[in-house]
């Protein structure tokens, strides 16, 4: 219990940072410097002004020298990154796999966040992603598959080698195919992000995110169509569908496939 709380509060920090991630890497920003400021007037934050969920509900969500709004994104991100880091501590326990699966999962937040806006998926993310998923699955990296109780995943199933490398292989061969097939339809940012999900996961994965994305994906752009006047040539942004995929596969992949053949 009191790990997992710990666990929750080590995502809010670090869902800080990712703030910042997201709002500068998309714009060739340094994530280093210079500090973070105020958007609209530039002051600089001031270190009590940036503690996670706390900051934003002192300052009523409203800069303390301009009165600029702050976007509730903020610690929507913070929020949602402690979650994740509660829920993937819960499932998957302590180990040396547990900083890797903060990274994908942080990976994925930010991956979100910048595709919404900026309709790119950043190589720095997807590249370093695969390499580190390829080479950690071949030792460390728990296979989400081999969970088939509601209890922790055994650590016992590890990823693998060939695993991973069949994942990445067809992550982004299947991801190849459909932006050669869709003429442009499908980015290359995509590709990489699914190369990254099979490699950290394996080809599993890339099945069951393809295809929870895709659901997610039409069931939002039918809303969008019937209920916001949204042609169907608008450019809705997969990555995250895909994102959002990726976590139910991670968190809940050996369990919807055990559901399924035993139904």
């Amino acid at each position: 219990m009191y790990p997992a709380v710990f666990a929750f509060f080590f995502g809010l920090i670090v869902g800080s940072f990712l703030n910042v991630c997201i709002y500068r890497l998309p714009r060739d920003i340094s994530i280093v410097s210079p500090p973070s400021a105020c958007p609209r007037c530039h002051t600089s934050i001031k270190p009590w002004e940036n503690i996670p969920l706390v900051s934003y509900l002192f300052l009523r969500g409203r800069c303390r020298t301009c009165g600029e709004r702050i976007s509730l994104r903020y610690p929507l991100v913070e929020l949602g990154n402690g979650l994740l880091y509660g829920a993937v501590f819960t499932v998957f326990g302590t180990g040396w796999h547990l900083p890797l699966l903060f990274v994908l999962v942080s990976a994925m937040l930010v991956i979100t966040f910048i595709d919404l806006d900026f309709q790119i998926i950043p190589d720095m993310i997807t590249l370093p992603g695969i390499l580190i998923g390829l080479i950690s699955a071949s030792f460390i990296l728990p296979d989400p598959f081999g969970r088939t109780s509601a209890g922790p995943a055994d650590p016992v199933f590890i990823v693998g080698f060939t695993n991973s490398l069949a994942g990445l292989i067809a992550g982004g061969g299947l991801f190849y195919f459909i932006a050669v097939a869709s003429r442009g339809g499908m980015g290359g940012g995509d590709i990489k992000m699914m190369a990254m999900v099979g490699a950290f996961m394996g080809w599993k994965s890339v099945l069951l995110t393809t295809f929870i994305g895709s659901l997610a994906g039409s069931v939002v752009g039918i809303f969008l169509m019937l209920f916001r006047g949204k042609g169907r040539k608008a450019r809705i942004p997969f990555g995250p569908f895909l994102a959002f995929g990726s976590l139910v596969s991670l968190f809940f992949g050996g369990l919807i496939l055990e559901w399924y053949f035993t139904r």
